[in-house]
């Protein structure tokens, strides 16, 4: 069974980093995509960035030049490097790939940015 668990979370001023990671176990495929979302109460979970298949990265464009997705297939860990934090990146993180037609999605991270 496909499990993902997110570590590195935790409080940062503006402008500090953070680098969260999503290590994987189970039967995940090993192109899979792997995506970092992020989720604010009261409002819709958003996806933040992913590397797709054979490597291809998205980034919203909220965290773009400030973020950066990276994948480790020996360690079958996904990390997300996040400089230059503001305020409004505060959420709980959460890492997804899916197997099959199946969502597998980790238990969140939270991250606060806060002076």
């Amino acid at each position: 069974q496909a499990r993902l668990e997110e570590a590195g979370g935790g409080l940062v001023q503006p402008g500090g980093s953070l680098r969260l990671s999503c290590a994987a176990s189970g039967v995940i495929p090993r192109f899979s995509t792997m995506a970092w979302y992020r989720q604010v109460p009261g409002k819709q979970r958003e996806l933040v960035a992913a590397i797709i298949g054979g490597g291809d990265l998205r980034y919203a464009d909220s965290v773009k030049g400030r973020f950066t997705i990276s994948r480790d297939r020996v360690k079958n860990t996904v990390y997300l490097q996040m400089n230059s934090l503001k305020p409004e990146d505060t959420a709980v993180y959460y890492c997804k790939t899916n197997v099959g037609p199946n969502d597998v999605w980790g238990q969140g991270t939270q991250v606060t940015v806060s002076s």
